[in-house]
């Protein structure tokens, strides 16, 4: 099938069977899914027209913010945020078949850096020792695991992957927390809005602001513009400028349209109160059940 029967072109966080996979699949279930290898080469890809869509991770909650996805934002790319995925996260130890008698031998285990993380007590009590290799996603480990039959290692990552990848799953929910979920951005080069059923109603939009150099009390008017208009915040967070010690934006979840006369209104006294302000969108929070 080529390309131009598809509507769409929507990279994502690869190989096939990451985190970012499912979530991209299941809000694009009928789409041309291309799989990247970085973060940074997704956000280039829709940047560059590559792509008409890129799908990256921005939060987990257990590891917190993703902080290439956001300071790529900020600093290299102006593109949109249209939609957003929350999906459950299950991490799943998973060897080859060869080994599945005899995996507590064990002699390295792969992931990504945060699924690592996120199986830390389980690591630590049940391999304590045992090397850990970050790899650049939790498909990619499995895929490292199923090229190399003749060693004795593993991967710690999703069902899907397991099965993608010829694997098998020898230890289930290893992870540390069960209520983990990862947040993901739909990007776009325009302002839109990803449309689909089964969407949450409230509405979200992301601003990144910039607060006026040398000012007590900034960081206070700021949040008053919002509070006094009764627009309720669901999360701030600081990230460096990298212009120094001390500078530093903040990234903003608002829960209220963009283009609703409140908003607007309080976009325009940030403004007026010395504050950069970048709005990446406004769009709809879509949840999925894949583990």
């Amino acid at each position: 099938m080529t390309s131009k029967e598809w509507e769409n072109r929507v990279a994502y966080l690869g190989p096939a069977g990451t985190f970012t996979y499912l979530a991209t699949q299941e809000l694009f279930p009928n789409e041309w899914l291309i799989p990247y290898k970085t973060i940074p080469e997704c956000i280039e890809a829709v940047a560059s027209s590559q792509v008409d869509l890129a799908v990256v991770p921005v939060e987990n909650a257990l590891e917190g913010s993703v902080p290439l996805t956001i300071d790529y934002l900020y600093h290299e790319a102006d593109l949109y945020v249209v939609g957003e995925v929350l999906s459950p996260i299950a991490q799943h130890l998973m060897v080859n078949p060869k080994y599945a008698d005899h995996w507590e031998g064990i002699e390295g285990i792969y992931s990504h850096p945060h699924a690592l993380a996120q199986c830390h007590k389980y690591l630590y009590y049940r391999f304590r020792g045992t090397p850990l290799n970050p790899t650049t996603s939790t498909a990619a480990a499995a895929q490292y695991i199923a090229e190399n039959p003749d060693q004795c290692i593993a991967a710690i990552g999703n069902s899907s992957a397991a099965e993608t990848y010829g694997l098998n799953i020898v230890q289930d929910n290893i992870h540390d927390f069960h209520f983990n979920h990862t947040r993901f951005f739909v990007l776009s080069r325009t302002n839109q809005r990803i449309e689909r059923e089964h969407r949450d109603e409230q509405i979200k939009t992301t601003v990144m602001i910039t607060l006026p150099n040398d000012r007590s009390g900034a960081l206070h008017q700021v949040l008053s513009v919002f509070a006094w208009r009764q627009i309720n915040l669901s999360k701030i967070e600081s990230r460096p400028l990298k212009t120094g010690l001390g500078d530093y934006f903040f990234i903003v979840d608002v829960l209220e349209d963009e283009n609703a006369p409140m908003m607007k209104g309080a976009m325009d006294e940030l403004s007026a109160l010395g504050c950069s302000v970048k709005s990446l969108g406004t769009y709809y929070t879509y949840k999925n059940g894949h583990d």
